[in-house]
C-alpha cells in the first residue's frame, strides 16, 4: 500500500457524496468520499488525514498526460524494477516520496521503462481511501 499524510485542503459535497481535496507536502489529491461533512466527523478542511492507495491502482505514463481527465497526478523518476514473467513492481520517487506501483511487464517493455525513466504516476478519485 501507498500511504501518505496530509491535509484536508477543500470539501466539495452533492448530496452523500464529497469530494475532498487534501494537500501532502507539494502536492495535491482528489478522493471521492460516500460521506460528507454531516455525516463524517473527520471531514473537516485542515484535519490531518492519511491518503492511502493499492500499488495495482497506480497507472504510469510516459511523456505527456495532460489529455486526460485523471486529476491525481505525480512526476518522478524510476529508482528500481522488479519483474516477472506478468507482472512488475515500479518504485518511482516523487517530490512527496516513494510510490510504488504494479503493472503488467509487457508495459513495462512497450513503455521502455527502466531506471530513471521520467514517469507520471496517477491514480483515480475513487481508488483513493482517507484514514484518519
Amino acid at each position: 500500500m501507498n500511504i501518505f499524510s496530509g491535509n484536508i485542503e477543500a470539501i466539495n459535497e452533492n448530496g452523500e457524496l464529497s469530494i475532498v481535496t487534501i494537500k501532502v507536502g507539494s502536492a495535491s489529491f482528489t478522493a471521492i468520499v460516500i460521506d460528507t461533512p454531516k455525516t463524517a466527523s473527520y471531514l473537516v478542511e485542515g484535519n490531518p488525514i492519511k491518503v492511502i492507495f493499492k500499488e495495482t491502482e497506480v497507472i504510469i505514463g510516459i511523456g505527456s498526460v495532460e489529455g486526460i481527465s485523471l486529476r491525481n497526478k505525480l512526476f518522478g523518476k524510476v529508482e528500481s524494477i522488479e519483474s516477472d514473467n506478468l507482472l512488475s513492481k515500479l518504485i518511482i520517487q516523487t517530490d512527496i516520496g516513494m510510490i510504488t506501483s504494479i503493472i503488467t511487464s509487457n508495459s513495462v517493455k512497450r513503455l521502455k521503462i527502466e531506471i530513471g525513466t521520467e514517469v507520471c504516476a496517477m491514480i483515480k478519485t475513487n481508488e483513493l481511501l482517507l484514514s484518519v
